[in-house]
């Protein structure tokens, strides 16, 4: 080899390992920064929710006997846990596109979690209710649902129980007839206030450095750089605005026109409560309709559809890789 060609090489490896060099220095972040960027369009879920302060024991424990009591549904084989499992550590979804209801007959929308819902300012997809006790009045009459005839007859099996009525008078002390549809819905809601999460992201935003692996964190960069807080913001990363699927690119199923059926209103075609994004990687399949099987199809498609971008298979691997960060620590998918 002459002193030429030495050179040469000698000059390309230099090259090559200054540009290997600035790769991997583009690659490494700053974890501090990072957390100062992330803290700034999501905080840490709170520890109680809102109106959990006036909700009395007994109250959280009568509306827990409730969620899952299956006398709420026209034969008895329907509760509230039948769609929203919570027990044994589940994420509060059945992991089905759309739930069984006591008929066997389908709704024709995805069951959300009831995890961490009394955060969201709204409940539903639609968000035709304004709030958790709302939320627990409509399923126990919806037809298709729990299929009780009214009100009347929810009252009357309460009543008709042994133990109910100690405990409604227990929950509700300063009332002289305390069982009613009302007291029933505040007590599940009570119960539901209970049901927050604990993640390792949070761990995260408080400082943690360890908490999540290299991956997670250039996954958690890119959800705050591509566009995804533009919707999924807040302590529960969703649930606080409505948005139309398909911002960019149409959705698919046109068949579900949103919230336009609560309000009226045009604008309101094909929009929907933007989903909460915790516990993600546990609540599939996805959307409104639950068409998206897995957590990186829904990515990729919600990137294509509300952002207009087209992700890299390894831009899809780290986001997916940061959505299982926030995950809660215990809990796990009902299949």
């Amino acid at each position: 080899m002459n002193q030429k060609t030495f050179l040469m090489i000698s000059s390309m490896a230099v090259l090559l390992s200054a540009a290997l060099s600035g790769s991997a220095a583009e690659t490494t972040l700053d974890v501090a920064a990072l957390r100062a960027k992330a803290k700034a369009a999501i905080q840490p879920l709170p520890d109680k929710m809102p109106g959990a302060d006036k909700d009395l024991p007994t109250t959280v424990t009568l509306g827990q006997k409730l969620y899952f009591e299956k006398r709420l549904s026209v034969n008895g084989k329907q509760s509230c846990n039948d769609c929203h499992l919570v027990d044994q550590n589940r994420a509060g979804v059945d992991n089905e596109p759309t739930s069984k209801g006591a008929h066997g007959k389908r709704g024709d929308r995805n069951s959300p979690t009831t995890l961490n819902a009394g955060f969201h300012f709204a409940q539903f997809w639609d968000g035709r209710a304004k709030d958790l006790v709302e939320q627990a009045k409509g399923p126990v009459l919806n037809p298709v649902e729990m299929a009780m005839p009214d009100e009347k007859e929810v009252v009357k099996r309460l009543k008709a129980d042994a133990d109910y009525p100690k405990l409604f008078k227990a929950a509700f002390p300063a009332e002289n007839k305390p069982i009613n549809y009302n007291n029933f819905a505040r007590a599940v809601a009570a119960f539901e206030r209970t049901l927050i999460t604990r993640d390792r992201f949070d761990d995260f935003l408080k400082g943690d450095d360890k908490a999540l692996n290299a991956q997670e964190l250039q996954g958690l960069n890119l959800f705050l750089t591509v566009g995804c807080t533009t919707c999924h913001v807040g302590p529960t990363i969703g649930g606080n605005m409505y948005q139309k699927i398909g911002l960019i690119h149409p959705y698919a199923n046109t068949n579900d026109v949103g919230r336009i059926k609560v309000t009226g209103e045009e604008w309101d075609q094909y929009r929907f409560k933007v989903p909460s994004l915790r516990n993600v990687a546990l609540t599939y399949p996805y959307f409104h309709d639950g068409q998206a099987r897995d957590l990186r199809s829904a990515v990729k498609q919600m990137a294509y559809m509300q952002l207009g971008k087209e992700l890299t298979d390894n831009e899809i691997s780290s986001l997916t890789a940061f959505l299982n960060s926030l995950s809660d620590k215990t809990r796990k998918a009902s299949q």
